[in-house]
């Protein structure tokens, strides 16, 4: 079994509405917010090493470590390799600021996006708008209902219940 695979079976058998679960994850959530406040401080320095040393470095057990990366993951310019990795394998957090930001928006992570560290990344007029971008991109927009005697939006120039309308 892989390390990720490993994390999704630990990570969610712990049910969010027991105590037990809500510790877990509370847990969990602060130790990923010291790691998003570490790299997001030291944002020109490639953070880059096997698995276990980056583990290591962040004082994270391993398996809440590769949470973290396959967390971060769709944030990264070169993608790691999680589905494969093992403690071994050389991993990069080399992160596109403003994708992380939005996909922080995206999970509803307000204890992230909200950081204070963000204020010398990105300037506060340009969050907003990556955040009301993130927003409305989740959002679905019905086009306008087509009417039984409306022309037909196929461009065939008869009435929509003469043509696509027809049942």
């Amino acid at each position: 079994m892989s390390l990720l695979t490993d994390w999704r079976e630990f990570a969610y058998s712990h049910d969010d509405r027991t105590k037990e679960g809500q510790n877990f994850w509370v847990d969990y959530f602060r130790q990923e917010k010291e790691v998003y406040k570490d790299i997001l401080s030291h944002p020109d320095e490639v953070v880059s090493g096997t698995v276990a040393e980056l583990a290591g470095k962040y004082e994270m057990e391993l398996p809440y470590f590769v949470g973290y990366l396959d967390g971060i993951n769709d944030s990264l310019k070169t993608p790691n390799p999680i589905d494969e990795m093992d403690e071994n394998t050389v991993v990069s957090l080399d992160y596109d600021k403003e994708i992380l930001y939005k996909n922080m928006v995206g999970c509803k992570a307000e204890w992230l996006y909200n950081l204070p560290e963000w204020d010398d990344l990105i300037s506060p007029e340009r969050r907003k708008e990556l955040y009301l971008e993130q927003k409305k991109s989740g959002t679905v927009v019905k086009p306008p209902k087509v009417g039984r005697n409306d022309p037909c939006p196929c461009g065939s120039g008869k009435k929509y219940k003469k043509c696509c309308g027809r049942s």
